[in-house]
């Protein structure tokens, strides 16, 4: 059997392993982007998503083949190991990558039950994010040589600079933005200062320049958007409103391609930019979504001690498929699949899974919530009121188990939490109510371009977010749009056909009559009237027939990350 020591530098061997091949496909971005190869950078996100899981398999294999993973290992000595670990990985700037590495193998290795501080890490044993400096990842410029020379400075510097279309035109360009941001918000101070990450973020046809800008006392959030056309890279846009940076950053997108050796001092950076942002978010928006899952889960425990707040089931009409609970003071459901469906619903517990899963691998494209999933929580048991659990043996007896102390949960996802549509509407003015229902058809449409289908597109199955934007997030019927078939109702038979009891009305499958959805949308009166007169086209074939074609053509259909009244002048028609 391998040493304690032995069994740590297994562990270390194989997340570097995962680092060095996380950092290969992360830096494959910025050749994409210059290349304008929008399919491979697809792929690579995908092929991003699965290595961990890889890597941790690979990882059980050693372990195992050392002696290390067996039902007569004992937690003592993987109590020496992790200190033996602790010791390897003290001084490094990505310790806290490492120690959820680490504490993935072991609760795979003992099935671990909620948290085991003896054999994996806890929040009192990381310091690596105190100690993380946010300015070892940027890069510092001053505007008191000229803001448009400063602006071209910053140009020239990044790794695509000789492909930008007019240096000089793009820093006229991002400096007039900024000079029309600072007049609206009634500044008079000039620019000062600039702060910005060294290294680009890439997610979809874009490259991001993020950083903050100081003008005199003032400080924004800052985030210069790339997108490389016909005749060159160009500014598109220039987000210095820390919600529009938020929405950017948001749980609803595909995660950023972004290279760092520093990933603690990157997230401590990023939260100066969008302090209300959870650390949990901002690693996961970097494609570090296992230890996001961790901080989150942190946070949770930690508002749970604080508040002792007790979980509710969430308000609406209840699910189908999902019992879902929800706290009142933080902003996440839980979402735990029932042991039974209610009718019409006949999918499978493991075709939810997948479901679920292929929303994971997918480009969210800013309308698909990001849905985390869990295994083994642990909550103590006066978190839950009788009646809750009483409601939970009822609902989801297969997927929870209960001792004297502690309520776990066997798996769970977790999204964050939204007004549900069909609630919202009936809280807001009409206009507001109006203004939902197009993000509505704004979603179904974004949706189809990035090849998802919703499936139920029942309004209350959409939620609305603190930004006001409309998102999906009920995803047991959700299908590709291209394995669809989009048809008109067939025409009524003659009377004579049916005495001869001719068969005039199959249906397959994968059949969708757009022309019938109107009827299972939720909506009724002016609301629909609305809807009709914004997306009347999401009832005719031709709509949803045109953008199958775009897809499998090839085309990666754009979908913008931000309103189009963001972008530069002379973008704006793009």
């Amino acid at each position: 059997m391998a040493t304690e020591p032995g069994g740590a530098d297994i562990i270390l061997r194989a997340f570097n392993g995962y680092m060095q091949a996380f950092q290969q496909i992360t830096r494959r971005a910025e050749r994409g982007f210059q290349l304008q190869n929008w399919a491979a950078l697809q792929e690579d996100s995908r092929e991003r998503l699965g290595i961990y899981r890889k890597f941790v398999e690979h990882t059980k294999k050693e372990l195992r083949a050392a002696g290390l993973q067996s039902a007569t290992v004992d937690k003592l000595l993987w109590a020496g190991i992790k200190k033996a670990y602790a010791w390897k990985i003290a001084a490094r700037p990505d310790r806290s990558l490492a120690e959820t590495y680490f504490n993935s193998i072991t609760r795979q290795v003992f099935d671990t039950v909620g948290v085991d501080p003896q054999i994996e890490f806890v929040r009192d044993d990381f310091a690596g994010l105190r100690k993380a400096n946010p300015m070892e990842v940027c890069l510092v410029g001053e505007f008191s040589e000229g803001v448009i020379e400063r602006w071209q400075a910053i140009l020239a510097k990044l790794p695509f600079g000789d492909l930008v279309r007019s240096p000089a035109r793009e820093a006229r360009r991002i400096a007039g933005a900024v000079d029309r941001h600072l007049h609206s918000a009634g500044i008079e101070n000039p620019p000062t200062r600039v702060e910005w990450v060294g290294n680009l973020f890439y997610r979809g046809k874009w490259a991001f320049l993020v950083g903050r800008l100081l003008a005199g006392p003032h400080l924004f959030p800052l985030v210069v958007s790339f997108a490389h056309t016909d005749d060159g890279i160009v500014a598109d846009a220039v987000l210095l409103d820390e919600n529009e940076v938020s929405i950017l950053f948001s749980f609803t997108r595909s995660y950023f391609h972004v290279v760092t050796e520093h990933p603690n001092a990157l997230v401590r950076f990023l939260k100066l930019v969008m302090p209300r942002k959870r650390l949990a978010e901002l690693y996961i928006a970097i494609g570090h979504n296992k230890h996001g899952k961790t901080e989150f889960y942190r946070d949770l425990q930690a508002h749970l001690n604080f508040s002792g707040e007790k979980f509710e089931v969430a308000p609406g009409k209840p699910g189908m498929v999902m019992t879902v609970l929800t706290l009142p003071g933080f902003n996440i459901v839980l979402k735990i699949i029932r042991d039974r469906f209610e009718e019409p619903k006949i999918i499978t517990r493991e075709a939810v899974k997948e479901k679920y899963h292929l929303v994971f691998k997918h480009d969210r494209g800013g309308r698909l919530a990001d849905a985390q999933e869990f295994e083994q929580l642990e909550f103590a048991k006066h978190h839950f009121p009788g009646e809750l659990i009483t409601h939970l043996e009822g609902t989801a007896s297969r997927n929870i188990s209960l001792t004297e102390r502690s309520v776990v949960i066997h798996h769970a996802y977790i999204e964050r939490k939204m007004i549900p549509l069909d609630i919202f509407v009936l809280q807001v003015e009409e206009q507001t109510a109006i203004d939902a229902v197009r993000g509505y058809g704004d979603a179904i449409k974004e949706l189809a371009a990035s090849n998802i289908f919703p499936g139920d597109m029942l309004i209350k199955n959409f939620g609305v977010t603190r930004h006001g934007r409309v998102v999906f997030y009920d995803y047991d019927e959700l299908s590709l749009l291209t394995d669809l078939n989009f048809r008109e109702p067939p025409q009524l038979p003659s009377v004579e056909d049916l005495l001869a009891g001719v068969k005039w009305f199959e249906i397959a499958e994968n059949d969708v009559f757009p022309s019938e959805m109107r009827f299972f949308l939720g909506l009724a009166g002016k609301l629909l009237e609305e809807f009709e007169r914004f997306h009347g086209d999401i009832f005719q074939v031709a709509f949803w027939r045109s953008m199958q074609e775009r897809i499998r053509s090839g085309e990666i259909v754009q979908i913008l990350p931000y309103p189009p009244e963001l972008r530069l002048d002379g973008q704006r028609a793009h």
